[in-house]
């Protein structure tokens, strides 16, 4: 076999093809994993509970549950930071999500 630059010559079409396998596999567990991801329901909280907040790991809301016992008339303030708060706190979980099931395939997503 000659050598060309440092690369054995003839096996280098087959060594391609398995390379381009390669990618589309880990393509398709990329697209794989990002459904997943997407679909992932995740849930913040605060003011020990009262608030919680879920959305799913693409960031699209799906609920808000507020306990009546922080419900105050005369506080509307408090409860828009609770809520507030709760959407940060998911918003930071599917962030983690995302990071840890899409995270070893670098910059394909």
């Amino acid at each position: 076999m000659a050598k060309f630059g440092g690369f054995m010559g003839g096996g280098g079409n087959a060594n391609m093809q398995a390379l381009m396998r390669q990618a589309q596999k880990m393509q398709e567990e990329a697209m794989k994993a990002q459904q997943e991801v997407d679909e992932t329901e995740v849930e913040g909280v605060s003011g020990g509970g009262m608030v919680k907040v879920t959305i799913t790991g693409n960031k699209a809301p799906v609920s808000i549950a507020i306990s009546k016992d922080v419900v105050d008339p005369d506080d509307v303030e408090m409860l828009e930071d609770l809520v507030l708060a709760a959407l940060q706190d998911a918003s930071s979980k599917a962030d983690d999500l995302k990071a840890q099931k899409l995270g070893r395939f670098g910059g394909m997503m």
